[in-house]
């Protein structure tokens, strides 16, 4: 599927459009990933549902955007972008990063979110891998960031608790990323923001606290890989206490990204919520 691009107030954001039949999806990738990280997605229910993924600002294509430089800011920009495609209401799917990012789209314009699927969600506590912890360090996390084969076997063996869930296309998106000239700096800039070497800014996951606790009867599905070393399954946990009428998932040998490790399980049930959700 050929990759497109929004123009928004001078930036360029990647994106791809299944144009399926059915209600639309906006599905977010973590930190550091891209778009292919859903490409299992398109290419299972591409047909059935409208499937939109996309690069956040200062991922894989898109450009970098001074307003994007948080998870407020993220949000601003993919209701912008489904503005541009002409999207009323959407159903939003996050992984990690993006999961953080979606529950902030559906805090910002309530009665435009469907339903939200949390997968492997970030900013939901203060415990985080301690690799992203010494990142947040001067010095230090320029090195451990830099360029290289190192790089991305590094992300690989956080990302997923089998390598072999690794397809092509998403090695050679993470291949492509690590090389992204500014990727590091930008990569580097968006985790310090949210991240310090004591874990998780508080001020950060407390506010996802917050959401959760006030979404107004929208339907919300949080998953959670049991093996994730990256987010502990603790903060799904937390999390699905305090959304009212959450259900919650605990994948068996899946660790952070469900999407890519259990593709059939996370398209039943991302299938599931649309069916059970109704956009009048």
């Amino acid at each position: 599927m050929a990759e497109q691009f929004a123009h928004i107030d001078g930036t360029r954001v990647r994106y791809r459009d299944s144009g399926g039949a059915g209600p639309a999806v906006l599905m977010t990738h973590g930190i550091g990933e891209s778009l292919e990280f859903c490409h299992r997605q398109f290419d299972t229910l591409g047909q059935s549902l409208r499937l939109i993924a996309w690069d956040l600002p200062g991922h894989g294509l898109s450009d970098e955007r001074a307003d994007a430089m948080s998870l407020e800011g993220q949000a601003a920009v993919a209701w912008r972008l489904l503005d541009h495609l002409g999207v009323d209401r959407a159903h939003l799917v996050g992984n990690s990063l993006g999961a953080a990012m979606s529950l902030r789209m559906a805090a910002q314009v309530p009665a435009r979110a469907a339903s939200l699927l949390l997968a492997n969600s970030a900013a939901l506590g203060a415990e985080v891998f301690g690799a992203f912890r010494l990142m947040t360090l001067p010095l230090l996390g320029e090195l451990m960031n830099k360029p290289g084969p190192s790089a991305v076997a590094q992300q690989i063996k956080a990302i997923v608790h089998r390598p072999e869930a690794i397809t092509p296309e998403v090695r050679a998106a993470i291949e492509r990323n690590v090389q992204r000239p500014g990727g590091g700096r930008h990569f580097l800039a968006l985790l310090r923001g949210l991240t310090s070497l004591r874990g998780q800014h508080a001020g950060v996951w407390q506010r996802s606290h917050d959401i959760l606790r006030q979404l107004p009867g929208l339907p919300v599905l949080i998953v959670h890989g049991e093996h994730d070393v990256v987010l502990p399954v603790a903060h799904s946990r937390r999390a699905h206490t305090l959304a009212s009428g959450s259900e919650l998932v605990v994948l068996a040998d899946c660790g952070h990204t469900p999407q890519l490790e259990q593709p059939a399980r996370f398209d039943r049930l991302l299938q599931a919520l649309v069916s059970s959700s109704t956009i009048p």
